[in-house]
C-alpha cells in the first residue's frame, strides 16, 4: 500500500516549486493542496480528484488576512482529518502553515523545502516550521548557517 502524502503550498512562486516535485506523486497515494484563485484552477484537471483548495489570502490584503487565515485553519483541519496524510511535503507559506502544525499534533512527519527564492534570510513560515520539522531542507548552501540543522538538497528546479 502507497504511503499516504500532502503536498501543500499557497500558489504562485511556491507551487512552481512544489510541482517541480510532481513526478514524485505516482509514487504515494498523494493529495495537492493550494490556494484557490484563477492561477490554480486547471489543477484540478491535470490532476483530478486530487487537489483540494484553500482560500486565497496574501498578507497584502490586511483588512481579509485574519478572516482568510482564521478559516484556512478550521478548512484546514477538516481537510487534515479526511486526508490523514503520514507525510506533509511543502515549499510554504503561510497556506502551509497551519496544516504542518496541525500534521505535528496528529503524527504526520513533516518535510519542509525552503523557498529558493531567499538566498540570504529566513522566511516567516521557515522560521516556524523549522522548530519541529522532520527534515528541513535548504536549497542554497549559505542557507546552512542560518538554519543549522537543515539539509542542503540542491536546486528543485
Amino acid at each position: 500500500m502507497k504511503k499516504k502524502v500532502m503536498f501543500i503550498s499557497s500558489a504562485g512562486g511556491h507551487l512552481s516549486e512544489l510541482l517541480q516535485l510532481s513526478p514524485l506523486f505516482s509514487k504515494y497515494d498523494y493529495t495537492l493542496i493550494t490556494e484557490k484563485c484563477s492561477a490554480t484552477t486547471y489543477l484540478s484537471k491535470k490532476y483530478p480528484q486530487k487537489v483540494s483548495y484553500l482560500f486565497y489570502g496574501t498578507k497584502d490584503h490586511l483588512l481579509t488576512y485574519p478572516f482568510k487565515l482564521l478559516a484556512n485553519c478550521f478548512k484546514s483541519l477538516y481537510l487534515y482529518l479526511k486526508i490523514r496524510p503520514e507525510f506533509i511535503v511543502t515549499t510554504g507559506t503561510h497556506t502551509a502553515g497551519p496544516m504542518c502544525c496541525l500534521g505535528k499534533i496528529f503524527g504526520s512527519k513533516i518535510i519542509y523545502i525552503e523557498t529558493f527564492a531567499n538566498i540570504e534570510t529566513k522566511t516567516a513560515t521557515g522560521r516556524l516550521i523549522y522548530l519541529f520539522a522532520d527534515l528541513f531542507i535548504v536549497q542554497w548552501p549559505n542557507m546552512l548557517k542560518l538554519y543549522k540543522k537543515a539539509q542542503y538538497g540542491g536546486w528543485i528546479y
